[in-house]
């Protein structure tokens, strides 16, 4: 096998919902989706632990319980919440996994999408490290670039959307400084296909 096939296989998921490029750390913070449901939407978030500072082990911490209130004093304002994310992608581009995109994660919370509630139980949920107030690097960008088409290909996501469209008034991520036209470009290309 060609380093060209090497490098493509490392980006498509797996039967068991795992992508291969992915480092996986297991969160508790999932269950099963309800039966019959259809994976097709994928949202997309912004996260920073503590906020607005970057490369540290806060955001691995709270998707596994992990964290410790002792760390940082906003930690102790979030110690209690259970959440996660099927796919968390650094700065540098490095993408983890944290919950099998077969199961569902707990990222998006009260929400709905085109009159369907509860996005949690059709979606992928996906965190970049970042906030609203500051640009994504052009590694995530690429990251985005390789993984979009990877769940395309093994689901049929309608759209991509960000937490404030399926939570408007109580989420603003992934903010004004992500680059939608960008990430457009990863599935229109599949869409048009």
């Amino acid at each position: 096998m060609g380093l060209g096939a090497r490098s493509r296989n490392a980006w498509c998921v797996d039967s068991g919902g795992i992508l291969a490029k992915a480092r996986f750390i297991a969160s508790p913070n999932f269950d099963d989706r309800p039966e019959g449901a259809t994976i097709d939407l994928l949202v997309i978030h912004n996260i920073s632990l503590p906020p607005g500072e970057f490369g540290g082990p806060g955001v691995a911490a709270l998707f596994t319980n992990a964290l410790n209130p002792a760390d940082h004093l906003y930690y102790q304002t979030i110690q209690d919440i259970k959440v996660s994310s099927h796919f968390y992608i650094r700065r540098d581009g490095e993408m983890i996994q944290f919950v099998s995109c077969l199961k569902r994660a707990w990222h998006a919370g009260l929400s709905n999408w085109r009159g369907r509630e509860r996005c949690n139980d059709f979606s992928i949920g996906l965190e970049l490290e970042g906030s609203d107030d500051l640009p994504f690097t052009d590694h995530q960008y690429r990251a985005l670039g390789r993984l979009i088409p990877a769940l395309f290909a093994n689901y049929p996501i309608q759209a991509v959307v960000g937490h404030s469209d399926i939570s408007p008034g109580r989420k603003t991520d992934p903010g004004p400084c992500f680059d939608w036209s960008r990430c457009r470009q990863f599935y229109s290309i599949i869409s048009d296909s």
